[in-house]
């Protein structure tokens, strides 16, 4: 029986390493999947799933009107679905992922961040925890060696972010993982 999966983590985890690998696997074993990586997400190019490893490969994109169970009803012979930046799913689209895996026993392996950088939830993310049949933490070290479970945002200059807009691309460049301690003593203050 196929499952909803969810793999998160912090930033720089190797989310997209993961899921590459995965590709990579079924594909050499001659079987056919699907990738999808969030339209908003345009750092390697839209419709790109990159890795900071250096791997790369295109993918169609989703952006939140895509209706998956309807691109995906006319793929016959789909061995796994791959999505890539899970946390910018709309909640119905978890519901539908979690249909498809259900339904026409396609595995579903979805890869995000659970959380913003002031340690709200993505809604996307939210509901993965909640529907996925399957959950793995993906590890990464905080600055100071501790697990990084949290993500913070920073400016031009280096100083944290602690307000504005939830999603703001640009990895590296403008977020770093954090342990929990860390994210705390310097200053968050995340509201419920």
């Amino acid at each position: 029986m196929a499952k909803l999966f969810f793999r998160y983590s912090a930033m720089n985890a190797g989310k997209s390493t993961s899921l590459l690998q995965i590709a990579y696997n079924y594909e050499e074993q001659g079987q056919r999947v699907q990738l999808f990586t969030a339209r908003i997400d345009d750092r390697s190019g839209v419709g790109s799933i990159a890795s900071r490893l250096g791997l790369h490969r295109p993918a169609d994109i989703f952006e939140d009107r895509t209706d998956f169970e309807a691109l995906l009803r006319t793929q016959a012979g789909l061995a796994c679905v791959l999505i890539d930046e899970a946390q910018f799913l709309t909640p119905a689209q978890v519901e539908q992922l979690h249909r498809i895996a259900h339904l026409r026993n396609i595995p579903v392996i979805c890869f995000g961040l659970r959380s913003d950088f002031q340690g709200k939830p993505f809604p996307g993310a939210a509901y993965l925890l909640t529907l996925a049949d399957d959950m793995e933490e993906i590890k990464t070290i905080c600055a100071c060696g501790r697990k990084a479970t949290m993500n913070v945002r920073i400016d031009d200059q280096g100083q944290r972010v602690r307000e504005g807009e939830q999603v703001l691309i640009g990895g590296n460049s403008r977020y770093q993982q954090t342990c929990a301690r860390c994210f705390y003593e310097n200053g968050a203050t995340p509201s419920a």
